[in-house]
């Protein structure tokens, strides 16, 4: 009797036990794996981020599905991973976006350092600066000496105030010591329309969002934001060794889930992550979109977030921009 007893406690105190268990001790993946979105479908990220949960779910053996939750300038799809429970079953795909987020708006109802945790870089993407096909200018110093001559005369284009488009041309007119000013445009579209017509003499966008056009002869790409060649245009400068040293901008994806997520499935996402990253497979498929691929750990992806906000924040704070 007092045996039954003794043996009843001790399974009832591992029911217990088992029902306070952390996270970190219960099994990942358990059931399918929500890669949140702050867009729609259709985007360079949407498809990259389809392409990394089909190799993902044959590894891990649960799904991996992308749910789009566009809205509030990506405020949505932050706060329902910000909420989600912290054990790798929801994460967030992340952008320069979310790095210049706290210096365009007056709050924010989420913040990084409080409710995410890294996992690490995916991809990186150069912005370019080109002109139309028919332009005059052929290099960035033709550029700058074309604005320093008629400043009246000369706009450049990107798309909208806040953007890392919109931000990086207002670094490169700092630092080129211009005063012209940046006209923004809805979509990418009406850019290169500003270059048709004449309205906007250059502009800056990344190069997967206008490559097609500039391969098609469409456009002419003058130089690149990177510090070395871009391996999608390796024949066009880049701006700092065009007279303007020092200019660096790009853009990146990478993936963050809730905070408090036991390192243990930090590390086994981020492991997965860089394990589909590095397939044939990705390289290939990322390539395809102009995404020029990238795998790191948590403090690499914390790292690129830091140096971006700093610098964000400085163009921004220059330009004069208020935030919402």
């Amino acid at each position: 009797m007092i045996g039954s007893r003794f043996a009843h406690l001790i399974v009832a105190g591992f029911v217990s036990f088992a029902i306070a268990l952390p996270v970190s001790a219960q099994e990942f993946p358990s059931r399918t794996v929500k890669i949140v979105m702050g867009f729609g479908p259709g985007g360079l990220g949407d498809i990259a981020g389809r392409a990394i949960g089909e190799v993902m779910s044959k590894s891990i053996g649960q799904p991996v599905i992308i749910e789009n939750m566009p809205g509030a300038g990506g405020a949505t799809s932050a706060l329902a991973v910000a909420r989600a429970t912290p054990d790798g079953h929801s994460m967030l795909w992340v952008s320069s976006q979310n790095a210049i987020a706290p210096s365009m708006f007056k709050s924010l109802p989420y913040d990084w350092a409080r409710d995410f945790t890294p996992v690490g870089p995916m991809a990186t993407f150069d912005f370019v600066l080109f002109v139309h096909k028919d332009s005059p200018l052929n290099t960035v110093q033709d550029v700058i000496v074309a604005a320093k001559k008629d400043p009246d005369k000369f706009n450049f284009g990107s798309i909208a105030v806040g953007t890392a488009q919109n931000l990086s041309t207002l670094q490169f007119v700092s630092m080129a010591g211009l005063k012209v000013p940046t006209v923004p445009f809805r979509t990418t579209g009406e850019v290169m329309t500003g270059l048709i017509s004449g309205s906007i003499q250059a502009a800056f966008e990344t190069i997967p969002g206008v490559i097609g056009q500039i391969n098609g002869g469409q456009m002419r790409a003058i130089g690149v934001s990177s510090t070395k060649r871009n391996p999608f245009l390796p024949n066009v400068p880049t701006i700092a060794e065009s007279g303007v040293p020092n200019y660096l901008t790009y853009s990146w994806n990478g993936m963050v889930l809730p905070a408090k997520t036991p390192n243990n499935v930090v590390m086994r996402v981020n492991s997965e992550i860089n394990k589909a990253i590095a397939t044939p497979e990705i390289q290939k498929r990322f390539r395809d979109l102009i995404m020029e691929p990238r795998t790191g750990t948590p403090d690499d992806l914390q790292k690129i977030y830091d140096t971006d906000v700093a610098v964000w924040r400085n163009i921004i704070t220059e330009a004069k921009i208020q935030p919402n």
